[in-house]
């Protein structure tokens, strides 16, 4: 790396902690990429396979892709036949979307997946694996119409990546955690099984049935998106709204 490109790294790297939302960062890392051709930028979560498309937006972490395109990618499950995420899943070297041409010739539903992409003005991209410390597989993609990324680019962008996603992963629980509102019996029920406490074992610290510790624990699933309890006191340990 050169000393201008390090210089512009950190200048970046600096930059990201005055971004308020996801979308302040988008517009700060296509400022840095449109030097390589890049108009776009869309990096998230990879849902588990067959999930509901609630789920595969909402794991969407950076968004700037064209609008019509991501309606139609979602609604059609294209997520789940797209060689680029097929790819991310099973490696962990970024790409070049024309260097896994060969990996998807024969498919017919993933060729369909790429080449309508190009009818929205995504004809060339480039995608990073990334992951979390929970285990989560990440990717990070930017695209074009003409996009060109050398060797020795492509660790520039990998750490612009890595640091801007880790940046709006923070932003979006703040968002989040502004914007779920639980009650305090919501909040007391998971603080308890978030103790290991049986349903009973709740009512009884809070002075209700066990149908009334049920129907706080389903509306706090509810309002965080969770089907399970584990997952309900997970999501809220994250968000910080219990502890």
């Amino acid at each position: 790396m050169s000393r201008k490109s390090f210089e512009k790294t950190v200048e970046f790297i600096r930059n990201l902690e005055g971004a308020r939302n996801p979308a302040e960062v988008c517009g700060m890392l296509l400022s840095s990429a449109k030097q390589f051709g890049a108009e776009y930028v869309l990096a998230g979560i990879i849902p588990r396979p067959g999930v509901g498309r609630q789920q595969q937006v909402s794991g969407v972490v950076l968004d700037h892709w064209p609008q019509e395109w991501s309606r139609r990618y979602f609604s059609h499950g294209y997520i789940f036949r797209d060689p680029a995420i097929t790819t991310v899943r099973r490696s962990s070297f970024s790409f070049l979307w024309s260097e896994i041409e060969p990996l998807y010739r024969s498919d017919m539903t993933a060729r369909r997946v790429m080449d309508e992409a190009g009818d929205f003005k995504l004809k060339q991209g480039f995608t990073i694996p990334l992951a979390t410390l929970d285990g989560d597989i990440a990717g990070f993609s930017i695209a074009g119409e003409q996009l060109e990324v050398s060797p020795e680019e492509r660790g520039v962008l990998t750490l612009l990546a890595t640091y801007a996603f880790g940046r709006s992963i923070l932003l979006r629980e703040k968002e989040q955690a502004t914007t779920i509102k639980l009650t305090p019996r919501e909040r007391e029920a998971l603080q308890w099984a978030a103790e290991g406490k049986t349903e009973w074992e709740i009512g009884e610290q809070m002075g209700i049935s066990e149908h009334g510790v049920d129907k706080h624990m389903r509306s706090a699933r509810e309002k965080l998106g969770t089907r399970t309890r584990a997952h309900a006191v997970a999501e809220a340990l994250r968000l910080q709204l219990i502890k």
